[in-house]
């Protein structure tokens, strides 16, 4: 039985939390080669700007550092936040990061939804769709590798991709409107709420095309390992509870559709499920009663101490992986 696990990093880290983003980059990249070592299907970094937590703001740079300690692990970009990025220039970034990584990167675009960002950037909120658009379009324009009009005049980025055709560019959305822009404009939909697969899929039947089917992405969900859960959660629930309300916070102006919510403590925390703390045998038998065996880790969410996650990893390493060889 084929297990598949992914991994992700944002890189919040807060104060709090009393470690060198130096030191967070750094660990991460050793976790990418443990990712690779591991049978990892693949790592998502994020993208936001101006947190006070030190959120990464250029996925394309870290994931070119990754790339570089990797020879055949997947990378993804989720989500690339198309109002912020000159559209020429994102593009010139993929193509080159595409040749680093021998053809194995892919994004996903979205709208954004953070108003402070939109702020930071001059950016007016309801030029989402059109920004969205275009960058859409030029990203799939440019790795074609031929010119292309652009504004009205002839261009082309170079160098050409890696990967024929360059990375997939896949689209997020947290809204029935992107769910379906998705569905005309982009190679694929990846929706932070499982539910919204349906305005996608229904877009794509009613374009005449093949029906994509249920939805395969699950709802976003951390995974960590303690022989003893309950110590698990006394040690861990502070950085979850941080990670939790700091995009709860983000999400709730707007009441956006997503996983996130604010929390009032532990128990509530608890009771969202979005966080599993469990035993590793628990964890074993769980996955081998799933018709397809995934789960998803965030070993630094939310701030977690270095070393905490490093025990977790290796944990799984050591007493999951082996079921499934």
């Amino acid at each position: 039985m084929a297990l598949h696990f992914s991994m992700r990093f944002d890189f919040r880290n807060p104060a709090f939390a009393k470690t060198a983003m130096a030191d967070r980059y750094a660990a991460a990249l050793e976790m990418a080669e443990w990712a690779e070592a591991n049978g990892c299907a693949g790592i998502g970094v994020a993208e936001h700007h101006g947190a006070e937590d030190g959120y990464i703001p250029s996925p394309v740079a870290l994931l070119a550092a990754m790339g570089a300690r990797t020879k055949t692990l997947r990378f993804t970009v989720g989500a690339l936040i198309a109002p912020f990025h000159d559209p020429l220039r994102i593009a010139e970034d993929f193509c080159v990061l595409d040749n680093l990584t021998r053809g194995r990167v892919d994004v996903i675009v979205a709208g954004g939804y953070v108003r402070e960002e939109f702020a930071m950037f001059d950016v007016p909120m309801k030029e989402r769709p059109q920004r969205v658009t275009e960058v859409v379009k030029t990203l799939k324009a440019a790795f074609a590798g031929e010119p292309f009009e652009f504004r009205g005049r002839v261009v082309k980025i170079t160098p050409a991709p890696y990967r024929p055709g360059g990375p997939l560019v896949l689209m997020g959305g947290s809204t029935e409107a992107a769910a379906r822009r998705a569905a005309r404009i982009g190679d694929g939909f990846v929706p932070p709420v499982v539910h919204l697969w349906d305005y996608y899929r229904d877009e794509v039947i009613r374009l005449g095309r093949p029906d994509p089917g249920p939805c395969q992405i699950g709802e976003t969900e951390v995974t960590v390992l303690s022989r003893d859960p309950e110590a698990g959660w006394r040690r861990m629930a502070p950085y979850f509870a941080y990670e939790m309300n700091a995009y709860g916070a983000w999400a709730e102006p707007d009441r956006l559709d997503g996983p996130y919510r604010r929390v009032a403590g532990t128990d509530d925390l608890r009771a969202s499920g979005r966080y599993n703390i469990v035993a590793p045998e628990t964890l074993v038998a769980k996955l081998k009663g799933m018709p397809r065996p995934q789960f998803a880790l965030h070993p630094l969410c939310g701030g977690m101490p270095i070393e905490l996650a490093w025990e977790n990893l290796r944990m799984l390493e050591r007493e999951v992986l082996p079921a499934f060889r």
